[in-house]
């Protein structure tokens, strides 16, 4: 699993905007600046849907006061789920959207998980991560159902605390 200091793996992805999705790499979108980065499980998906993404569109203001330069949310869907999901929840364009269709990133940041289960597949554990030009600077990932460590409040704490 990445660790604090480990640089943004680089793996393809798409990117969702507005406009469609862009071919790009992860480290192009997580590599500069300081991004709330975090993963889902699944577009449309129960806890995702309802509290996950929900948590951070409510918080960019305190996010982006706290420095943050831009908030980003991945999970292993296709680029049509997921700009079907920003528009859904009036994220798109506050928030950016990446589509990891095949799980690169996921496994890239050793957060994917095995839903198969669920009938799900593998996928992104539910997480987050700041990242700082380029670097992971806190890492978190759910230990159990829920959201909880990987929320925006957790993200706030940990901006609030280096940044103190």
């Amino acid at each position: 699993m990445i660790e604090r200091g480990s640089p943004v793996p680089s793996v393809r992805i798409k990117l969702v905007g507005a406009d469609g999705a862009t071919d790009t790499t992860s480290d192009a979108v997580l590599g500069s600046g300081i991004v709330a980065f975090f993963s889902v499980p699944g577009a449309f998906t129960p806890t995702c849907h309802v509290n996950h993404l929900p948590g951070y569109l409510a918080n960019l203001g305190k996010l982006n006061a706290a420095g943050v330069d831009k908030v980003v949310c991945a999970s292993v869907n296709d680029h049509h789920v997921m700009k079907a999901w920003a528009e859904a929840s009036g994220a798109l364009g506050k928030i950016e959207f990446i589509a990891d269709g095949n799980g690169e990133l996921a496994e890239a940041v050793g957060l994917a998980k095995d839903f198969s289960g669920s009938g799900m597949g593998k996928r992104f554990a539910r997480a987050s991560i700041l990242f700082r030009n380029g670097k992971a600077d806190a890492v978190f990932v759910e230990d159990g159902p829920g959201v909880n460590a990987s929320g925006a409040p957790a993200m706030l704490m940990a901006l609030e605390t280096a940044n103190g």
